[in-house]
């Protein structure tokens, strides 16, 4: 089973990963965040599917994070090249995204790119707030 959603800011993409953290009923397989100009875009793929409340459950923490959404034909490519084992270096190289984090949710990943953003730019765009 797989989510895949839009998030405003690195606050909401941040607390979503708590959440998957702290959610192990889920069985989380990976999470794939990737940082767009605009906002994050993450991706939630489970080990097995969740029954209907469990999915009307976690439905709803997304739609209240953030909205559902419809990537691009690049953006595809590069989830699915994730997906499908590619090293985010390399789908990074090839499709020009922002793969920030890939695999077992990780706060520290998308901690470290805002950080590393906001200290290259010298301020914080509101997507990084």
């Amino acid at each position: 089973m797989e989510y895949l959603c839009y998030l405003a800011n690195a606050s909401l993409t941040l607390r979503l990963v708590e959440y998957l953290l702290g959610s192990s009923q889920l069985g989380v397989s990976f999470v794939t965040v990737i940082n767009t100009i605009d906002g994050w875009v993450i991706r939630v793929r489970l080990k097995h599917q969740l029954c209907p409340q469990e999915d009307g459950n976690f439905r709803s923490i997304l739609s209240e994070l953030g909205i559902n959404y419809s990537p691009s034909k690049l953006l595809q490519l590069a989830l699915m090249s994730l997906a499908g084992g590619q090293s985010p270096v390399d789908v990074m190289r090839r499709y020009q995204v922002a793969v920030v984090s890939h695999g077992q949710p990780n706060k520290e990943e998308i901690e470290a790119f805002r950080q590393q953003f906001i200290n290259g730019l010298g301020y914080c765009p509101q997507t990084l707030a």
